[in-house]
């Protein structure tokens, strides 16, 4: 795995759209807080951009993504937020020189197309807050983003619960989004799941369709040789009016049990504040216990 250079006061880190619109006035908390860390921005061009609900037309998502890509002053590219769009124009980028000169590319959600297809081309990403959610996010959250960015030491300790499934595991770090990955099936950006931990979240979904997707991430192997699984936030979950009969844990533990391994649930990462940041490709070391769900980044 390419780990990415840590960067230092002066770097450059573009902000672009990849998904839905987002305009320079909602930038500014972003910026501030970027130039807080001694840090340059740019602002792509699709950043005011207006196509309906994305952020200019495929055509420009893709020139000014593949712009900050090869911009070697640009050292971490930051997706202003989510939505949808990014699948549009992944198999429109060409990551030759990105490669030769990786950099940080951050974000959630709709990001968990990047993070998949990078993780393919062996580059660690970062699962982190966006400029569009940096109004709502603790300090302490956008702390755990610079510690990651600059090359800080990471790891997270917090309470477990009794329906956590306890265990010890270790492997990279890969996931992001459950529906993304869902839509992701069959493709050329599904990502490989064996010997790793799997990282799962997801907003606004019904529980059976949750089911659905858990089902069919099963079917095409995920589960088979993964070491450990870790749940993010699970926001804003829906039943029917017939209710489905089990919520998002017990889906979960229901559907992967028979693997007998560790999973942790309601981990602070998601489609929450508490947002904190992954470092995606990264080997980890995995423990949920009667106490506590430890994860540290080597």
């Amino acid at each position: 795995m390419i780990i990415p250079q840590f960067l230092k006061a002066g770097d450059t880190v573009a902000i672009v759209c990849t998904a839905r619109k987002f305009f320079p006035e909602d930038a500014k908390p972003a910026i501030d807080l970027l130039e807080s860390w001694g840090l340059k921005v740019k602002l792509g061009k699709t950043i005011g951009l207006d196509n309906f609900q994305l952020g200019g037309t495929d055509n420009e998502r893709t020139a000014d993504f593949q712009a900050q890509l090869d911009d070697e002053k640009v050292k971490a590219i930051w997706c202003a937020r989510g939505g949808y769009g990014t699948v549009r124009i992944i198999d429109l980028l060409d990551f030759t020189k990105f490669k030769k000169h990786p950099k940080w590319i951050m974000g959630f959600s709709d990001v968990t197309v990047l993070h998949s297809q990078l993780n393919i081309e062996r580059v660690a990403t970062l699962h982190s807050i966006m400029p569009y959610t940096v109004p709502n996010a603790p300090e302490e959250v956008k702390e755990t983003l610079r510690k990651a960015l600059f090359g800080e030491t990471i790891s997270y300790s917090i309470p477990s619960k009794s329906y956590d499934v306890k265990g010890t595991a270790s492997g990279e770090l890969v996931g992001g989004n459950i529906s993304i990955l869902y839509s992701l099936l069959g493709s050329k950006s599904a990502i490989d799941t064996k010997d790793k931990i799997l990282f799962i979240e997801d907003l606004d979904e019904y529980l059976y369709h949750i089911d659905r997707m858990m089902y069919n991430l099963k079917r095409n192997g995920y589960f088979e040789n993964v070491k450990g699984i870790i749940v993010g936030s699970m926001t804003d979950m829906h039943d029917n009016e017939i209710p489905f009969g089990q919520n998002e844990v017990q889906i979960i533990t229901e559907i992967a049990k028979e693997n007998r391994i560790p999973i942790a649930f309601q981990f602070p990462a998601g489609h929450q504040s508490d947002n904190r940041t992954l470092i995606l490709g990264q080997q980890v070391a995995f423990e949920v216990n009667e106490k506590e769900i430890k994860l540290k980044f080597d």
